[in-house]
């Protein structure tokens, strides 16, 4: 598990209370009721509005992989790929049928099934690419509605603020309720900035960066069961595996994997 996002929230969320604090206003100054519904109810409907309701009932999937995720770990997979190029070199392509059975990975399972099964090495790699574009498509769509709502939090905050002033002007005979009216009326305001730019647009960019993760792994795996198929040594599979990875990655040992 990956703890950015967490982190990250605590870390915005602190500074914007000590804010708030340390210039003489209460958290509960800040904390009401109507802006909050408003804000975050109300910008899940108009993000629900440009999309479709299987959309919305997966983006509560998408919020939990946002916080708890974890990071594809490249250098294992590269780990266990080698270790099937050694068994393929050894005892030929079949032999990897039992052992795919242990493979947790299931595009690499799939994979080396498929090249099992006799298929055609530029059909693999038909199949396997449009895997890969499949996931690329629908993870770009589950991160679009917090875009979205990222982009429509402010607007409906703003909405708020006006609805609050409407009733400010409705009672301006009682003048010593103005000042904590009209400071009220722009807890709404605060709470579209704060919602889009503390939560529904940084949501947005870490699954970006989750899928860009996995998508990379992806593409390193189709780059090895095609190795794998073709008879490579599996030393020269590991060779260009590893200069796939990013500067820093740990590759498990061969042997133990």
């Amino acid at each position: 598990m990956d703890f950015a996002t967490i982190a990250g929230l605590i870390i915005a969320a602190a500074a914007t209370l000590w804010m708030q604090n340390h210039e003489g206003g209460t958290i509960g100054s800040i904390l009401l009721p109507g802006p909050l519904v408003l804000v975050f109810i109300g910008t899940l409907g108009v993000g629900l509005m440009g999309g479709i309701l299987k959309d919305g009932v997966g983006a509560i999937g998408q919020m939990k992989k946002a916080f708890l995720g974890k990071v594809a770990e490249s250098g294992e997979t590269v780990g266990v790929i080698v270790q099937m190029a050694e068994r393929a070199r050894r005892e030929g392509l079949l032999a990897l049928e039992d052992a795919i059975k242990e493979v947790d990975d299931e595009f690499l399972r799939d994979g080396l099934q498929t090249a099992i099964d006799g298929t055609d090495p530029d059909e693999l790699y038909e199949i396997l690419t449009a895997k890969i574009q499949a996931k690329k498509a629908a993870d770009k769509q589950s991160a679009k509605i917090f875009g979205d709502m990222g982009g429509y939090a402010p607007t409906v905050g703003i909405c708020g603020t006006v609805i609050s002033l409407v009733v400010v002007l409705a009672n301006l005979s009682d003048a010593a309720a103005l000042g904590p009216m009209i400071a009220g009326a722009f807890v709404a305001t605060l709470w579209g900035v704060a919602s889009a730019n503390f939560f529904f647009l940084p949501l947005q960019s870490r699954l970006m960066r989750l899928s860009g993760l996995e998508v990379a792994r992806m593409e390193l795996v189709v780059e090895g069961i095609l190795a794998i198929q073709a008879g490579s040594n599996p030393r020269s599979v590991a060779k260009k595996l590893e200069s796939l990875l990013p500067p820093g990655t740990v590759v498990p040992d061969k042997k133990a994997a």
